[in-house]
């Protein structure tokens, strides 16, 4: 009898230790909130411009800092290349997806998609305008627009005629970049803008679109572009014409632009600080994916850069 009873207490005792061990193992299971390895797709629209580059690199050395795996895409300026890249993203099952969109409209399907699949979504740069995002990282691109024109207008006197070249149709930049100029446009007096018309953010048709507004505006004394390449195009395009005086402006703060600005042929750009925006996006994401709570929209400062200050950033 007293052997049964031992043997009894024994087994109890193992059930025990066996149901506590179960339970310290559920515990542990491998989960982003738990320590275990996290997972973020990095849909960018494309490489093909120096600022995103940048981007990726500062979401790259923020990610190997925090020890979790970045999976970047270029999606080289096509909506739906993108879509297809977030799509594999969704099935690969990351944590958390950040979002630079191609197009601001078009990428309300992938972000319906991601939340279906219940994997936040982060935007970068350019927002969504749709779905549900549960931070959005970027500079003010209305304040930068603004910023951009009232230093235009004072480059060429406090009066006269200026172009503008517009970004992407559809992207949250273009528009925001847009609204701040027309902001700066609607304050100023003596200012006339004679003529806008997009270059889809290329240097490229910067170029063609610069000459023809040129040929068609040949006295206009100043040029806002959206971006630096467009900026860029257009530099070019003044050069062929012999306008060697013309006032461009561009935003981004790429590195050619600052040689521009260094050696006379740019007035200035807006310097948005791409690698701490993917710095601060992999950040957000990460505690996202630790179940932290997260601002739905973290501004990341912008710096008008001139020849006054260029070395400061060229450095």
């Amino acid at each position: 009898m007293l052997r049964t009873r031992t043997l009894g207490i024994a087994i109890t005792a193992l059930a025990l230790v066996i149901a506590a061990c179960q339970g310290a193992a559920e515990t542990a299971a491998p989960t982003a909130a738990a320590g275990g390895e996290t997972t973020i797709g990095f849909a960018i629209s494309s490489f093909d411009n120096d600022f995103f580059v940048t981007l990726s690199d500062g979401a790259e050395a923020a990610a190997d800092d925090a020890g979790v795996e970045l999976i970047v895409s270029d999606a080289g300026g096509d909506a739906a290349t993108q879509a297809s890249q977030v799509e594999d993203f969704i099935t690969q099952e990351v944590d958390v997806i950040m979002l630079n969109p191609v197009d601001s409209d078009a990428i309300v399907a992938s972000v319906e998609a991601a939340n279906a699949a219940g994997i936040p979504v982060i935007t970068v740069d350019r927002g969504a305008s749709g779905g549900e995002v549960v931070s959005h990282i970027a500079s003010d691109n209305v304040a930068g627009g603004t910023q951009a024109g009232e230093f235009l207008f004072e480059q060429i006197g406090g009066e006269g005629t200026v172009l503008e070249l517009e970004g992407v149709a559809g992207t949250s930049a273009a528009r925001d970049r847009g609204a701040g100029f027309q902001e700066a446009l609607d304050a100023a007096t003596g200012i006339e803008r004679l003529a806008k018309q997009t270059a889809n953010f290329a240097r490229d048709e910067g170029l063609t679109v610069a000459q023809n507004l040129l040929q068609a505006n040949p006295d206009a004394d100043g040029l806002f572009a959206h971006n630096d390449d467009m900026a860029l195009g257009a530099v070019e395009a003044a050069a062929a014409a012999g306008r060697d005086d013309l006032v461009i402006v561009g935003f981004d703060a790429a590195p050619d632009a600052l040689e521009a600005i260094k050696d006379g042929t740019m007035a200035g750009t807006i310097a948005q600080q791409p690698d701490l925006m993917g710095q601060l996006a992999v950040e957000t994401a990460v505690k996202v994916a630790n179940g932290e709570e997260v601002e739905a929209s973290i501004p990341v400062e912008i710096t008008l850069v001139t020849a006054d200050n260029v070395d400061d950033f060229m450095n």
